[in-house]
């Protein structure tokens, strides 16, 4: 696996990426990202807040065009996480931030994709009152996003502990 990671961060893309002094390097990248990650939650907390109560007057059903702008910044982070990732490969893969950050993203598409089935493939979704399970679905998907945000953002700042490092490299 590290082999992997190594030939990941010491790929051409990975050094431009890290070594440029260039606007089209890491800070565009990280602006996609940011951009994605706009896209992405933005629209997820405008269905989530709707159905947790907020603007009722608002119909349910026309916010399911959302879920395409959903799907589409998801996939700009998806690429743009990518190119972050392989620039520090052997760095953050050691990081459990990391990985607590990947399961926070997980947890809260798979909740996107339960809203999307559970109320908008309902032809009669504005005629009823928005379940229970429906409003806890919204905020744990807020919750989970929020949580998810703040794992990458203290990904900047903490770097993989020591136990983290010795597992991975090996090292004491």
């Amino acid at each position: 696996m590290m082999d992997l990671l190594l030939w990941l961060e010491e790929s051409g893309l990975s050094t431009w990426l890290r070594e440029s002094q260039s606007i089209m390097a890491f800070p565009f990248v990280l602006a996609l990202h940011t951009l994605g990650l706009g896209l992405v939650v933005g629209c997820t907390v405008v269905v989530d807040v709707r159905l947790l109560g907020g603007a009722s007057r608002i119909p349910l059903k026309p916010l399911e065009k959302y879920f395409s702008i959903m799907w589409l910044g998801f996939a700009v982070n998806a690429v743009s996480g990518v190119m972050l990732f392989a620039k520090e490969a052997t760095t953050v893969s050691s990081s459990v931030l990391f990985w607590v950050k990947m399961a926070l993203i997980a947890l809260a598409m798979w909740v996107v994709t339960r809203i999307r089935a559970q109320v908008f493939d309902d032809p009669l979704i504005d005629t009823h009152p928005v379940p229970g399970r429906v409003r806890a679905l919204a905020l744990a998907s807020i919750l989970l996003w929020a949580a998810a945000i703040t794992a990458g953002r203290l990904l900047a700042y903490i770097g993989p502990t020591q136990p983290e490092a010795a597992i991975i490299f090996g090292s004491q």
